[in-house]
């Protein structure tokens, strides 16, 4: 059986790794998670494979493949509890919208419990190739010029408490959400955020714009409820197959939280356009990098 061992070292590359994800994530507001995972495989190094299993390709075959699905469910979890930290910080605010927020969330489970099933069925080294393309296509969302986004809807400014949630009636969480838009957008959202190891903010953040007519700021605050929620799920279902090094999720979620102050703190005395060109560049060049490294899976998968 595969059993991966963590070096003390090796969770000080953990924490040093999540302190640049959040430090990212800080600076530049968004798409700095997507790097969790190939600094995990690459910088902690847990893809380089062990003595033990390189001698024999069959066994060198099948850490690849574990190793694979081991890093998008650990850093699974990291990204939903930081998600969830960071989304207290946003409710204390009055930027968390629950109703919507929940009703984004519910079909989202379900969606992060297949995706992460159908995760867990794809060889490791298609699904790395196939996480390589989400990153090219989340590198040219940051690419995109920031807009300005209207609020469709004149949705109410009340703050929505955990005390007064249970007596709201189902009419009046209802009212301002498309329910036709909210479940298709939800279920799809946490299947990739499932099938990836991911949060989603960045497919969360636009699906809740269209399905539920949030302003900007409550769609990013409001976010991070279903991205802490899928997270978690996710993270859920990869360690029923045993997917997860909760220790080292733990490094990477201390090291976030550290590197997130840092960013946060000089993010306003950086140009953030510039910043998110940059940043887009090196998450493309990582991309190629992961893509060339398994496209093996990919022809695998193909013949």
């Amino acid at each position: 059986m595969i059993a991966i061992v963590v070096t003390p070292i090796e969770y000080i590359l953990a924490i040093i790794s999540g302190v640049l994800v959040g430090f990212s994530l800080g600076l530049i507001g968004g798409g700095g998670s997507i790097l969790a995972v190939p600094l995990l495989l690459y910088f902690v190094g847990l893809a380089t494979v062990p003595s033990q299993y390189a001698s024999n390709p069959a066994l060198a075959h099948e850490y690849s493949d574990y190793v694979a699905h081991v890093a998008l469910g650990t850093t699974a979890l990291a990204v939903g509890l930081n998600a969830y930290i960071n989304s207290y910080m946003h409710f204390r605010k009055g930027n968390v919208r629950l109703p919507e927020g929940i009703m984004f969330t519910i079909p989202g489970i379900a969606g992060a419990i297949v995706g992460g099933y159908v995760s867990h069925i794809t060889p490791g080294q298609s699904l790395l190739f196939f996480f390589g393309i989400l990153m090219i296509a989340v590198a040219l969302l940051m690419l995109r010029p920031q807009k300005q986004v209207r609020e469709l809807t004149k949705a109410s400014t009340t703050q929505i408490s955990l005390r007064n949630l249970s007596t709201l009636s189902i009419k009046s969480l209802t009212s301002d959400v498309s329910i036709k838009k909210v479940i298709p957008a939800g279920f799809i959202v946490g299947f990739a955020s499932g099938y990836f190891g991911i949060g989603g903010g960045f497919l969360i953040v636009p699906g809740l714009l269209f399905s539920t007519g949030l302003c900007m700021i409550k769609a990013v605050g409001t976010s991070l409820v279903s991205v802490g929620t899928f997270g978690i799920t996710s993270a859920g279902v990869y360690a029923y197959y045993g997917y997860v090094l909760p220790l080292v999720s733990i490094a990477y979620l201390v090291g976030g939280i550290a590197g997130g102050y840092a960013g946060a703190s000089i993010a306003s005395r950086m140009p953030r356009g510039m910043l998110r060109k940059i940043f887009a560049a090196i998450i493309i060049i990582t991309a190629i990098y992961i893509m060339y490294e398994n496209i093996n899976g990919l022809l695998t998968l193909l013949h």
